[in-house]
């Protein structure tokens, strides 16, 4: 029977390679967090929230299950703890539920003590997946000691719905969403993400960080980003020969320039006030970090070949995190 066990264990780690969306803790009993972050804006923005459910394992097995909820516009944070046995993932597709509380690729039902409702969400846009380029991890999907993976659930997509939020209903209709997840054990030591689907038009996205990634006993500084435009996805990525040309990050401004063969981006985002969250260290949620979702990013995207500019917009309602030694990604 434990044979067997294993044995199923390994089949779910091996299929979650593909499908980085599902759940990668099979098996797992230690040192080990998963967390999918769901970003909701309405359609006024006047309403944007962050909804982070999870699982985290610290180095002496202890457990536990949470929900995060940012609510971005007023710079307030609830978490809230639940016990591990009330984490209850699906094999093969991303179908969770924490308690009364229901998690998947195309909806989310909550009921927390400050926000309950449903969305629905349609029009997804997934990140790249081929098999020997698994989403946006790429080849180093296929690395077993990394810190962190990342995924990309959806770059961009519709929402319908409602929430009631401390008592009061907010509709969601028409409003744009965004999903993403990690795991592994640590978030990186040095990190800067930033992500926005609110720019001119409503079908463009963007999605960047740039991180300290620990390589066996060295490090290096990865980079992806990735730019959603006329329903392509303009890739830059470490593995698919990305340079990043330079960063320079203050406490108002992150400014990134990287190109690979075809284009050329440079990006400027304006931080605003942030919000503290719990994240993860050696598996528990004892770290902080801090995000806004009121900053706007500015990108310049350039086409080498023609010389000619595809887009120089502004994306609002903006998701940016500066966190750990940041000076270290400074170039």
């Amino acid at each position: 029977m434990k044979l067997n066990i294993l044995k199923l264990n390994q089949l779910l780690k091996i299929h979650a390679i593909w499908n980085s969306h599902v759940y990668h803790g099979w098996g797992r009993s230690r040192k080990f967090f998963e967390g999918w972050y769901y970003k909701v804006v309405d359609n006024s923005q006047t309403n944007a929230f962050a909804i982070i459910p999870g699982i985290a394992m610290d180095e002496n097995g202890n457990k536990q299950s949470f929900i995060q909820v940012l609510d971005g516009k007023n710079l307030k944070a609830d978490y809230f703890k639940f016990d591990s046995n009330e984490f209850k993932p699906t094999p093969k597709k991303h179908d969770l539920y924490i308690a009364e509380n229901h998690f998947s690729m195309t909806d989310i039902s909550l009921n927390l003590p400050n926000l309950q409702g449903t969305l629905i969400f349609k029009n997804l846009f997934p990140w790249s997946n081929t098999f020997l380029s698994p989403g946006i991890m790429g080849p180093y999907s296929f690395i077993p000691f990394m810190e962190c993976y990342h995924g990309i659930v959806s770059m961009n997509h519709d929402i319908e719905g409602s929430l009631i939020h401390n008592g009061k209903k907010i509709c969601f209709d028409n409003g744009k969403g965004y999903m993403e997840k990690d795991w592994g054990h640590s978030f990186p030591k040095a990190y800067v993400w930033m992500q926005s689907n609110h720019f001119s038009k409503s079908s463009i996205s963007f999605k960047s960080s740039i991180a300290i990634i620990p390589w066996l006993k060295s490090s290096f500084i990865g980079h992806i980003a990735g730019v959603l435009i006329d329903g392509k996805l303009i890739e830059f990525t470490t593995y698919n020969g990305t340079k990043l040309n330079s960063c320079d990050i203050s406490q108002d401004e992150v400014n990134a320039s990287m190109e690979n063969r075809l284009f050329k981006l440079n990006i400027k985002a304006i931080r605003e006030k942030a919000t503290t969250l719990a994240a993860p260290i050696s598996g528990f949620m004892d770290g902080r970090i801090d995000e806004s979702m009121n900053s706007s990013i500015k990108l310049k995207l350039i086409d080498k070949i023609s010389n000619k500019i595809i887009l120089n917009d502004i994306g609002e309602s903006a998701g940016i995190e500066v966190a750990g030694d940041y000076e270290k990604l400074i170039k």
